[in-house]
């Protein structure tokens, strides 16, 4: 029997995997999911419940509570929400509660696309296809500040500051942190259109499920 397809995209915030990993998915006719926002959802339900942000074993059980439900909840694609799941994400007990969810996600005939931060090296090591993309701070930073600005008078000095600190958490942190999986293929979206890193992106891929 032919396991479920699998394809994990990782990268920083505002590079583009999410919107990539959508396209993805429906060229593959795969399901997606954007890992990104389990984290946020868990930092969201903890703020509103009066848990620290800080407190690894107490978010890590309010992790273990998270319902599919909690991922359509209001706010979870704000700043603050970012910021939040940045340090939660940063918690052993929140990832290991969160890892079973997404591997048994992406096993489901069949097959999906994942996009976050660890998924080629950490949820989904084995994935037939894997990219990490990217692009500098600067771009990342003025398409975030383009995205919460419709909403929200946010300054883009501000969104810079907010991305660059997440890369240093994400890179830094001891337990899973961001980087690029050895076999993963690099797309840098720096210079491209949405639509020129997405037919790049199904490039690389369809070169790397021909091999």
């Amino acid at each position: 029997m032919t396991s479920p397809l699998t394809i994990a995209i990782d990268g920083p915030a505002a590079s583009g995997k999410g919107t990539i990993a959508r396209r993805v998915a429906e060229k593959y006719a795969l399901r997606h999911l954007d890992t990104g926002l389990l984290y946020r959802a868990v930092a969201v339900l903890c703020a509103s419940e009066g848990i620290p942000l800080a407190d690894a074993q107490a978010a890590g059980e309010r992790a273990v509570r998270l319902d599919p439900a909690d991922l359509k909840g209001e706010g979870l694609r704000s700043a603050a929400a970012g910021r939040g799941a940045s340090v939660v994400a940063a918690h052993p007990p929140v990832r290991a509660a969160l890892l079973d969810w997404q591997r048994a996600f992406a096993t489901l005939p069949p097959g999906a696309v994942l996009d976050g931060r660890d998924i080629g090296t950490v949820v989904l090591p084995t994935a037939h296809a894997k990219l990490f993309v990217t692009a500098d701070p600067d771009v990342r930073a003025a398409r975030r500040w383009r995205e919460l600005s419709k909403d929200h008078d946010i300054a883009y000095r501000t969104v810079l500051q907010d991305i660059e600190e997440r890369d240093a958490r994400d890179a830094a942190r001891p337990d899973a942190p961001m980087r690029q999986a050895d076999d993963a293929a690099l797309l840098d979206t720096t210079n491209m259109t949405i639509d020129g890193a997405i037919t790049e992106a199904i490039r690389l891929i369809d070169a790397r499920l021909c091999t």
